[in-house]
Order: C-alpha cells, then structure tokens, then sequence
C-alpha cells in the first residue's frame, strides 16, 4: 500500500518537463505530497502549472531552466538548493526526440544535450543537497535495447552510442543505424539516463537512483516539432484507445505509476521499472556496470569542458 500524502506534506519534488506530457500529469499526482519544484524553460508554461496545481490546494514553485544547456542546468541545481526545502524525489523527465537535428547552447547535438547530458549536470550538481533516501527517478526508453521487438517494428535499431564526444557531435555507430529522423540520438541518449541511474545507484548508497521506461505514449509532447495534424491525430485519436496495446499507455496512467515509485518508501534502488511499475531488464549493454563507468565516466570528461563557475546564458 502506498503512504498517505500526510505523510509528505512537508517535503518536495523536483519534476522537469512539467508542462506537458508526462510531467504535467506527474506534477499534479505529486502535489498532494508537498510542494512540486517545477523545472522548465517556459515561464509562462511554468505559471500555468502553478496556478492549477494552487487551484487544487496543492504548493508549487518554478524554476526556469533549459536542460539543453548545461550552464543552465547547474544553475537550475544551484536555485532549487537555494530553496532550503527538504527534497524527497527528483523526476527527471524532460525529453524530446526531434526530427531534424539543433545544437545546444554550448555547440552539442541537442537531443543529446537535452535528453541526456542536462539532466545528468542537473542530478550531479543537486546530489550534495539532497536529503539521505531521497528517490531520483529517470524516465529512459527501451528503444536504446535492439532486441526489443515494439522498438525494432516503429523501426527503431537500439542504442547506437560510441562515447560522449561522438554523441555531442551528433555521430552514432554505422552502419545499421534507423532511418527514423532522430531514433538513433534518442535511443543512445535514453540509454544514458538508464546508465546513469544504475551506475549513480552503485556509487551513491545513501540516495536511491532508479529509472522508468513509461510506455509507448502517443499523448506526450515527445515529437514536439512533428506537424499539428500529426499531433492532434496522436493525443486525440491514438492516446484514448493507447491502452488496449501492450506496452502502450497514456501520460495520466503513466504518471501514476511513476508516482508510486516516487513515493514509494522502502530503500529500492538501481531497479529499472516497466509501463506498470515491473521490474524489467535493459539492453546486454546497458546491463553492463562496465559499459555504466564507462557512459558516466566520458559524459564527466565531456561536461568538464562547460567550467562551473560559467553563468548562463541571458
């Protein structure tokens, strides 16, 4: 059975991506358990979450921050320990899959800058502030494992990482990639939120790290540059029937299942759970505490490049 939400009154939760998708449902799932810390670029966005969350008689406060961007990221970590407010959770959840590739602020490929390396510049710097048993939880996919067969069908080919300079240069194992625009970025970037959670798991015992594959969710704002008409096609006509699928979901359902694991009390960590809270098994690589060192140890390399001290961009 899960806590009461008296249980947490006095705690809070860091969500990012908190404005559409699965963060804005999992955002107004946390709010009856403390004050969700709200982490987005949009301050409107962020506003418009607050004020519902307030409106529902739950506490929320903003910070706005673009993960894609390092510098910002750390300062995003440097505002919310500033708070002072005891920390229970962290969600990482911010993502995007885009079909055509940007760069990031500091000249990175921006999917993974966005998907991987901010919220790991995000969670390492937050680390020294947060509370012993504190849940950080990163929502992955299992399209980094190529024998996942739902994957392999969308026409996915798994993870296609070679080491973190590759990836910030946007270059990806070939041949064999996915002809799917952006797959192979987002594969191998997801992949790195499961290594970092396994691996921050082993290396930081006092905290718990685990990781989320939320389902297939044609409701999230995921392809966000895709057409409108793809978009409304996906949340209006494809996410209503979603669950009659296997591993197909929706952000609320999906939101619920992640708040569990938030939420959840016992000293659980380094588990990677499935749409339904399961516990389920990640690619031969990503299962590898080698191949974890090794993913973390050159994204450390590749983020002391953007020096601490930087402020971020105006």
């Amino acid at each position: 059975m899960a806590p009461s939400a008296s249980a947490f009154t006095e705690m809070a939760w860091v969500v990012t991506g908190p404005t559409s998708g699965i963060g804005y449902r999992t955002a107004l799932e946390l709010a009856p358990y403390g004050t969700v810390i709200l982490v987005g670029r949009s301050r409107a966005k962020l506003d418009d979450v607050e004020r519902e969350i307030r409106s529902r008689g739950g506490n929320a406060v903003s910070v706005v921050a673009d993960l894609s961007d390092v510098v910002s990221a750390r300062s995003a970590a440097t505002e919310i320990a500033a708070l002072g407010m005891p920390i229970a959770g962290v969600l990482n959840n911010a993502g995007i899959m885009p079909l055509r590739p940007f760069t990031s602020a500091q000249g990175w490929d921006g999917a993974f800058a966005t998907n991987h390396l901010g919220p790991f510049a995000l969670t390492e710097a937050l680390i020294p502030s947060l509370p012993d048993g504190t849940n950080v939880v990163f929502i992955t996919s299992a399209v980094e494992d190529p024998e996942r067969r739902i994957a392999v069908a969308a026409g996915f080919r798994g993870s296609r990482y070679i080491s973190a300079d590759a990836s910030a240069r946007g270059d990806w194992r070939s041949p064999g990639g996915s002809k799917l625009p952006g797959a192979d970025a987002y594969a191998s970037s997801k992949q790195g939120n499961l290594v970092t959670a396994l691996a921050f798991a082993r290396e930081f015992p006092r905290l718990r790290f685990n990781a989320v594959e939320p389902g297939v969710n044609p409701g999230s704002n995921l392809s966000r540059d895709s057409s409108v008409a793809v978009r409304l096609l996906a949340k209006y006509v494809i996410s209503p029937i979603a669950p009659l699928f296997k591993h197909f979901t929706t952000p609320k359902r999906a939101a619920k299942v992640i708040t569990t694991i938030l939420i959840n009390r016992s000293d659980s960590t380094g588990v990677y759970f499935d749409e339904k809270g399961r516990p389920m098994r990640g690619s031969v690589d990503a299962e590898s505490p080698a191949f974890q060192d090794r993913y973390v140890a050159e994204t450390r390399a590749l983020l002391t490049t953007v020096p601490v001290g930087d402020l971020p961009s105006a």
